[in-house]
């Protein structure tokens, strides 16, 4: 895992050790030992239950985050989460600091969730084939519940279009609002032909990308707001193909929820994955919609 050692104090890069290879996320709670996911599933080392963590340890990682000071990102942290350098995501959860119903920080942080970005090269090869129509991707949605992998999956797919593996070519433009899919060397790993639009909300990261760098498919993480569906509605009226990725177990999940009938409704995705467990193995079944 590359540029851990810029955003983990030092006490949890020791606790970890050669853990960091499998790792996809750690929970820090104040006055609980350090625990650790895998494909969904938390645990704690039998090393790690000894050391109950601190409110300044967790204080010691947002530091780490924001380069020596947490002002550097308290816009952030007022939205419940951290991009550290190199697409690390922190959650941020513990007593808010709220006025005329808007937080303005939190007073006591008790918890941290740190999600490792994940690289599989490769991860999307037996996919792509199944996204393309005459040559041409079809607008894709990825769908997963919290942890699954969407991201990883959705960096893959980019890497791919972008490299020509398994598809013809593409020019990919990435609307990259929380720097997780292209932040710092994360960039170099999207692909020749991508050009990433960072730290904007996505709705106008797409809408730059769509007028300044003529992209053939243009990509989002997580699709939440009403905002987010009409850039991508005015972009495939361009003619531009689509990948982004929603919270889901299935289709039904996304049905219950106004925003993405929505979405659904309007048909601008034709082709819908969605990411299984099969015990900490990953499963891809695409569905036409």
């Amino acid at each position: 895992m590359e540029g851990y050692e810029g955003v983990l104090p030092k006490f949890l890069r020791e606790a970890l050790g050669m853990e960091t290879r499998t790792v996809e996320e750690l929970r820090l709670r104040e006055g609980q030992p350090l625990s650790a996911s895998v494909a969904g599933k938390e645990w704690t080392h039998p090393a790690w239950k000894g050391r109950l963590l601190r409110s300044e340890d967790l204080q010691r990682v947002l530091e780490m985050a924001g380069r020596g000071s947490v002002h550097t990102i308290l816009d952030q942290i007022r939205e419940g989460y951290v991009t550290a350098p190199g697409g690390f995501r922190i959650g941020v959860c513990g007593e808010g600091a709220v006025q005329e119903g808007k937080l303005l920080s939190f007073r006591h942080v008790t918890s941290l969730a740190i999600r490792f970005p994940r690289k599989l090269p490769g991860v999307a090869r037996p996919v792509i084939p199944k996204l393309l129509r005459e040559g041409q991707l079809e607008s894709t949605l990825i769908l997963s519940p919290p942890g699954w992998g969407k991201t990883t999956l959705l960096r893959d797919l980019i890497r791919c279009l972008s490299s020509g593996e398994g598809c013809p070519p593409r020019r990919v433009g990435v609307a990259d609002q929380r720097g997780e899919l292209g932040a710092g060397h994360l960039r170099h790993d999207l692909g020749p032909r991508t050009d990433v639009m960072e730290n904007l909300p996505k709705a106008q990261g797409m809408m730059m990308l769509l007028r300044a760098m003529s992209p053939q498919v243009l990509a989002a993480d997580e699709i939440t707001a009403p905002e987010d569906i009409r850039a991508m509605e005015q972009a495939a009226g361009c003619g531009v193909s689509l990948l982004a990725t929603a919270h889901g177990r299935d289709r039904t999940d996304l049905d219950r929820r106004p925003l993405y009938r929505e979405l659904l409704a309007m048909g601008i995705f034709r082709k819908l994955v969605v990411i299984g467990l099969e015990g900490e193995r990953r499963t891809y079944q695409v569905v036409s919609l």
